[in-house]
């Protein structure tokens, strides 16, 4: 993958505030990517970001890293819902402050 475009990502998740989330579609859309490539992209670099703050369409992370999320997720104000999955409707971030964020020079 492109350094821009991983900087780029990395850029628009430190950028998410606390308390609110995106998707991984959310993420492919403000860089130009897929949503698994999202995906795969925080896999690989998203160690040192708030990662819990990107999440499935669904609201939904990979199951190992649920109970790590759910104490930030608590910490930050995101609401679950009965089965874990964080509420990304009420939640979502500004979009277009992200993209504003991500294109800066």
């Amino acid at each position: 993958m492109d350094e821009l475009v991983i900087e780029r990502a990395l850029r628009a998740i430190e950028a998410i505030p606390p308390g609110r989330v995106i998707s991984y579609g959310d993420l492919a859309g403000l860089v130009g990517i897929t949503a698994r490539q999202a995906g795969s992209l925080l896999a690989r670099h998203g160690h040192g970001t708030p990662w819990w703050r990107v999440v499935n369409a669904a609201g939904e992370l990979p199951a190992h890293l649920r109970d790590e999320a759910a104490g930030h997720w608590a910490r930050e104000g995101i609401t679950t819902r009965p089965n874990g999955a964080c509420r990304i409707s009420c939640h979502r971030a500004d979009l277009v402050a992200l993209a504003r964020i991500v294109d800066a020079p």
